[in-house]
């Protein structure tokens, strides 16, 4: 018998245009599994019950009558509480907003529900998607952090709540948790998705995300939400390309920049041994690998990332620190206080010296197929009170860059280790091809015991 909470986004957007399930039954199969695992995990803000079955029912109504809209119709999947979803609380996990019901989708909502998929709730994020951890736990581990802010949507995709998810990232708030919990993360070019309707951290910085357990699946949300949008200032002009498509195109023998210096330099030593062999297992395959060295701006992209974050992030929340500081969170306090004290000259200087770093990095990820680093300096710390460290994913954000990190094995203690591929600014589609091509080599296909 199928165990339909187990099918990804693209296996479970097949099924239900075979026939062999319909999307009512996907989301009660994943609703079921919310039941048994929601307890242990806390992954969930809102779960739409009403609302996800009666859009499930409508859509397979529809599937009948007129065929399916494309290869997500029907298919549930979950939103960082951050996304304004109409008519459905959105609280960014905050006091603040704790009754804030949106009266329209966040742009990218709107083109998943174009698409034809199920909104099944609001997975937690961190406060506001910034560092005060979450109360999410670890499925692979109860007592380890699943990492943020992206917190709830990695656990739900990992534990099986869900086939995929939506994160954002302004610094490693993707990425990380799509690692810590053996998940696929994808992290788009700036610009690429409109965050019009999305709660923002830093506007320079902040990036839609994608959390799902395939290259396959995140081509599938990439391409249902990418896209020019004239009401979010950030959105790119640039053409979309056929991301689904790219992906039969996948390299015989891919060109890959490895970054020892700094990346393997101070991770543990098991993720730096760990990194080797999945390197060495993709040149045998026959992958070109090529190591190469960091650009002199990468030397000030921690300091740069961190004086525009916390400045933006002051300017937005300006109002409400006036007269509810208490309701904000001690890391989140800090952030914005800090920013706060950044002169305006400091905060130019920044900008310009990312710019600068944004230039350079995508000068050198145009060197080859993809660049390739460990995912994260440790696996998921067994600590509740940290969302561990994004310092493998900050100067990709800074910059604007694309990266995805793949799952790729296990650490001595049982926890998910990752690899992370970066590319080109809005090179998605070779990025996810040479991705699909290391996923299959790798053939990582494990999950949590729960």
């Amino acid at each position: 018998m199928t165990e339909f909470h187990r099918l990804g986004l693209s296996e479970s957007g097949r099924a239900i245009r075979e026939g062999a399930v319909t999307s009512t039954g996907i989301v009660e199969a994943l609703l079921g599994q919310i039941d048994r695992l929601e307890p242990r995990l806390q992954a969930w803000v809102t779960i739409d019950r009403e609302g996800a079955l009666g859009a499930a029912t409508d859509l397979d109504r529809e599937l009948e009558s007129s065929g399916p809209r494309g290869p997500l119709h029907g298919v549930p999947v979950g939103l960082k509480d951050i996304f304004y979803t109409k008519d459905l609380k959105t609280t960014a996990c905050s006091p603040i907003h704790q009754d804030f019901v949106p009266s329209y989708d966040a742009t990218c909502v709107a083109k998943l529900r174009e698409a034809g998929m199920v909104v099944l709730g609001k997975t937690v994020t961190t406060e506001f998607a910034t560092s005060d951890p979450s109360h999410t736990h670890n499925p692979w581990d109860l007592e380890h952090t699943p990492g943020g802010s992206s917190s709830g949507s990695a656990a739900a995709v990992a534990a099986r709540m869900c086939a995929g998810a939506l994160g954002s990232q302004t610094g490693g708030s993707t990425c990380r948790p799509a690692a810590y919990n053996g998940v696929v993360g994808l992290k788009p070019s700036y610009g690429r998705i409109s965050r019009h309707g999305v709660f923002p951290v830093s506007w320079s910085l902040d990036t839609v995300g994608i959390i799902v357990r395939s290259v396959e699946d995140s081509a599938l949300l990439l391409q249902a939400m990418s896209g020019h949008d004239p009401v979010d200032p950030g959105s790119s002009t640039a053409p979309v390309e056929d991301y689904v498509g790219s992906l039969e195109a996948s390299p015989n023998r891919p060109r890959l920049g490895l970054l020892r210096e700094f990346f393997m330099e101070v991770c543990y030593p098991e993720v730096h041994e760990h990194t080797e062999s999945v390197v060495h297992a993709l040149e045998t395959a026959g992958a070109i690998v090529e190591e190469v060295e960091l650009p002199e701006s990468f030397e000030t992209c921690y300091p740069i990332h961190h004086i525009v974050m916390n400045v933006e992030c002051a300017a937005y929340h300006e109002a409400n620190y006036k007269v509810r500081a208490d309701d904000f969170g001690p890391k989140l306090r800090a952030n914005i206080e800090t920013g706060m004290l950044v002169p305006a000259v400091h905060y130019v200087q920044a900008q310009r010296h990312r710019r600068r770093l944004s230039v350079d990095l995508n000068a050198l990820a145009g060197r080859y197929d993809a660049l390739i680093m460990p995912s994260t300096p440790t696996p998921a710390p067994r600590d509740l009170n940290t969302t561990g460290d994004p310092v493998f994913q900050r100067p990709w954000t800074s910059a604007g860059l694309p990266t995805v990190t793949l799952p790729t094995g296990l650490s001595e203690s049982g926890l998910p280790l990752g690899v992370q591929l970066a590319g080109t600014r809005f090179g998605e589609a070779n990025l996810l091809a040479v991705a699909r091509w290391c996923e299959r080599v790798i053939g990582f296909d494990l999950e949590p015991s729960l």
